[in-house]
């Protein structure tokens, strides 16, 4: 699943987060500050632009060329080591670039964070017949925001062209490598689907489930300062009081409520699943042999094979039924959630309409990237089903026994020829 593409993909991943980690403490503890004497300055919170020109400030410039010193370096290195890899354009420099137009996504979203104070406190002044608010501020505002989500458009679409040619390369490499190793992975059930279906799905699923993750990150990352700035406008909370860095807390501790609850509510669903694709496989086989082979797929053997397929459903439409209860339950509580915590700080008048704009958005960015798990609980589950179904190719590969139920059909099916002859 990984060789075929990566090169050395243990040594590539852990090297890569050990990179990560370095890049960003020097970031932090030097890099930042030389900067700063260099004048590459950002303004504080509150005065930064609401436009396009916040990409271009000398604060932004620097880090960006920081993080190009960083992949190049990074990159560099590993396309010099994976000389002979086939897909070392793709996987490296590939991956890189995928980075690089999540972290720039990351920063637009902080640009119409910044855009919501501006338009949230002249809709406010509007609204109380504020004298100074003019029509042409409000379209001026609007047009500010049509600039900003163009660009957004722009970097989308580039970006979901880019990664689809990605996933297809990925879905090659596996393809190639599981058809080269046919005559060992033959044999093993639904072998077919699993180079033509489960190469796509995985390549698709854990691209996808990646870009989230860094994604998450890179929003802690730079929306975590924004939050803790906003912090300062909140006076205090219910029941708790007041306290410092309150909207960080509240971010962790309701991000981690909520994993920790459909982690527990959706413990079997994955297993559940897995077993699904294998009822669904033999059912399907069954029918198959049938249109070949009159005495295949009898009445009494499709009956039992479409049972095992309805009992299977069943089990799964229960443990859903409890699980969707716990997700539904947070997600509508996560809608007021940051409203409620804000209460006490609306009734004492300290902040603005385009402020609690603000609060609300940097608070819903932190808390979601805490929520990683939250939201993609249900992609986690089919992406394990996959591996399991794909593992057992890398257990035939490598000679290692097979997982129990692919060797009970092996050893249960009369129609299947073993390598062995």
């Amino acid at each position: 699943m990984f060789h075929s593409f990566f090169p050395n993909p243990k040594l590539f991943f852990t090297s890569m987060v050990v990179w990560t980690l370095l890049c960003i403490a020097a970031w932090y503890s030097v890099v930042s500050e030389l900067g700063t004497h260099l004048g590459f300055v950002m303004p504080p919170e509150g005065q930064q632009p609401y436009d396009l020109s916040y990409f271009l400030l000398w604060g932004n410039l620097w880090f960006y060329a920081f993080f190009f010193l960083c992949i190049v370096l990074f990159c560099g290195t590993w396309h010099l080591r994976a000389r002979e890899n086939p897909w070392k354009l793709w996987s490296i420099w590939g991956s890189a670039f995928i980075i690089f137009v999540t972290f720039f996504g990351v920063q637009i979203s902080v640009v119409i964070n910044n855009w919501r104070r501006p338009f949230g406190d002249t809709l406010q002044n509007a609204l109380a017949k504020q004298a100074n608010v003019t029509v042409g501020d409000f379209y001026g505002l609007m047009l500010t925001f049509v600039q900003i989500v163009f660009l957004s458009m722009f970097v989308s679409i580039l970006t979901d062209f880019f990664t689809s040619h990605y996933i297809f390369r990925w879905r090659t490499a596996m393809n190639n490598f599981y058809m080269s190793k046919w005559e060992k992975l033959r044999h093993i059930e639904g072998a077919s689907q699993r180079v033509q279906e489960d190469t796509m799905r995985f390549s698709t699923v854990l691209e996808g489930l990646g870009i989230s993750l860094i994604n998450s990150v890179m929003t802690l990352i730079v929306f975590l300062p924004i939050l803790l700035a906003l912090s300062t406008y909140v006076t205090e909370l219910p029941i708790i009081g007041k306290i410092p860095h309150s909207l960080f807390w509240l971010a962790l501790f309701w991000s981690i409520f909520g994993t920790v609850l459909l982690a527990v509510a959706g413990m079997k669903l994955p297993g559940l699943n897995f077993k699904n694709q294998r009822v669904e496989a033999a059912y399907r086989k069954e029918l198959v042999y049938g249109e070949d082979h009159a005495e295949r797929a009898q009445p009494a053997t499709v009956n039992e094979l479409f049972a095992n397929v309805r009992r299977n459903y069943y089990r799964i439409y229960f443990h859903y039924l409890y699980f969707n209860l716990a997700r539904y339950f947070y997600l509508q509580a996560d809608v007021l959630f940051v409203t409620f915590m804000l209460v006490p700080t609306i009734v004492a008048g300290v902040i603005t309409y385009g402020i609690f704009q603000q609060i609300s958005t940097a608070f819903g960015q932190v808390s979601n990237s805490f929520q990683y798990l939250v939201n993609s609980w249900t992609t986690i589950i089919e992406l394990l089903s996959i591996h399991k179904r794909l593992k057992t190719f890398e257990a035939a590969i490598d000679d290692e026994p097979l997982p129990s139920i692919d060797q009970r059909y092996l050893d249960r099916d009369p129609a299947v020829v073993h390598v062995d002859g």
